[in-house]
């Protein structure tokens, strides 16, 4: 037999051959970190399931801000657990609530840092569904989106750099853009949450926002983890409504929905790479089954090969410094 004549090998003969020729790069300005905010000064409360991760008061926040700002992050997205939780979410609608205050703290500390607010309901509702709940226990829409809306607003007048609505309510960015227009606040992108499924690795986050629902499930609102094309219809519904940027959630397990979004659309596309897809790299690590810094680059690069503009990931302040290692 005759040698081969084309040698795919010839360029990943070393690491600076790969690194020359690499087609997907993972860097800081493609990553955004989440941070929970709690009641309290000076708390900082580890997530059981979330190795890394912690529970913060405002102050705390500023502080963690600064502390990823400085590892290379540059945009955070808040969510919170107040104390006190009614039917009608009405902690979310206090303009001295727990996220306006951290959207202030944090663009006091840090205001070259964006700032997203996460836009729902179940944190502050004594049931945990994302919208208002009906005597029979069906989730009421079109009374939701007025609440949602003026969630948003609420956080826009705070300071916050984009909502970020995720509770998949049908004609919640149209009411959202419509409120924030409405009072002077035309300029505030709005990033939809548009393809969020009914998914079983949002587990960590529930404890990490103390948002899990008291009764049934969300897969009445969420979508069904068989569905591709229903998520391209949700894509173009958000984007037709005014959204800004849009997003698949979660992304290890969806791939193939990012690349079809991405290929559909014009607008920036963002995927959550959520608490589970977390956690099961963290746990498989501390028991010396993976390498936690290799999976996590390999997931986020996949992530980003599949169409992603930009990821939210846990993983985001340890980028930097992986990658300077």
């Amino acid at each position: 037999m005759g040698f081969p004549t084309q040698r795919p090998r010839r360029l990943r003969q070393s690491e600076t051959w790969r690194r020359l020729t690499r087609e997907t790069r993972v860097t800081c300005d493609d990553l955004v970190y989440p941070l929970f905010i709690v009641p309290g000064v000076r708390v900082r409360h580890p997530v059981e399931s979330m190795p890394g991760v912690a529970q913060l008061s405002v102050d705390e926040a500023a502080v963690e801000a600064k502390r990823v700002l400085a590892a290379g992050v540059s945009a955070v997205i808040l969510f919170s657990a107040p104390d006190h939780k009614d039917p009608q979410a009405s902690a979310f609608l206090d303009p001295n609530g727990l996220v306006p205050l951290a959207v202030r703290a944090i663009k006091a500390a840090c205001p070259e840092m964006l700032v997203w607010t996460d836009v729902c309901l179940c944190s502050a509702t004594d049931h945990g569904h994302c919208g208002h709940v009906l005597a029979d226990g069906t989730i009421d829409n079109d009374s939701s989106i007025e609440t949602l809306a003026k969630v948003a607003l609420n956080h826009a007048r705070a300071g916050a750099d984009a909502v970020a609505p995720s509770d998949m309510m049908d004609g919640r960015v149209a009411a959202i853009r419509r409120l924030l227009d409405a009072h002077g606040r035309a300029n505030t992108p709005i990033v939809s949450y548009a393809a969020k499924y009914a998914s079983s690795f949002y587990g960590p986050f529930r404890e990490a926002a103390d948002s899990a629902p008291a009764f049934g499930d969300r897969r009445s609102y969420q979508m069904d983890p068989a569905n591709a094309r229903e998520a391209l219809r949700e894509v173009e519904l958000d984007l037709e409504e005014g959204a800004d940027l849009v997003m698949v959630k979660p992304a290890g397990p969806y791939l193939d929905v990012i690349r079809r979004v991405r290929e559909q659309v014009s607008v920036p596309v963002v995927a959550y790479q959520v608490s589970g897809e977390f956690s099961l790299i963290k746990a498989a690590s501390q028991r010396g089954w993976i390498d936690e810094r290799a999976a996590a680059l390999e997931t986020l690069t996949a992530i980003k090969r599949a169409g992603a503009d930009l990821i939210i990931s846990y993983f985001a302040p340890d980028v930097l410094r992986w990658q300077r290692s």
